[in-house]
């Protein structure tokens, strides 16, 4: 009896893993220095939001059949330090894009942890 109740419960944490992965929503990451990172599915692209405390750092990769455009911001408070933007004549891959992502997140990181 106890065996089927544990496999249930496992079977019930691997559904829900993956409905909560299937959603296109990761949850909240924290790193050491309490920057939290949030990555969601934009359609064929992706958004990333890193905060901490009251400085917030934005990106959004927006992919078309035609081209890809990448916004960038980041504020301190409700000041933007950075808003810009990129289009892109080409639509970027899967790969492109987790790419992007990745290399935007290092970034910040990077200079998180230079201050």
């Amino acid at each position: 009896m106890r065996c089927q109740v544990r496999l249930r419960v496992v079977w019930l944490l691997v559904v829900i893993g993956a409905i909560s992965l299937s959603s296109g929503a990761w949850s909240l990451t924290e790193t050491d220095d309490a920057l939290q990172i949030e990555i969601t599915r934009k359609g064929a692209g992706k958004q990333v939001v890193l905060s901490q405390g009251a400085r917030e750092w934005f990106m959004l990769i927006e992919v078309t059949p035609d081209n890809a455009v990448i916004l960038k911001q980041e504020k301190d408070h409700e000041r933007y330090l950075v808003d810009e933007s990129e289009t892109h004549d080409r639509p970027m891959t899967a790969d492109d894009v987790d790419a992007a992502i990745t290399d935007y997140i290092n970034s910040v990181k990077t200079r998180v942890w230079k201050k």
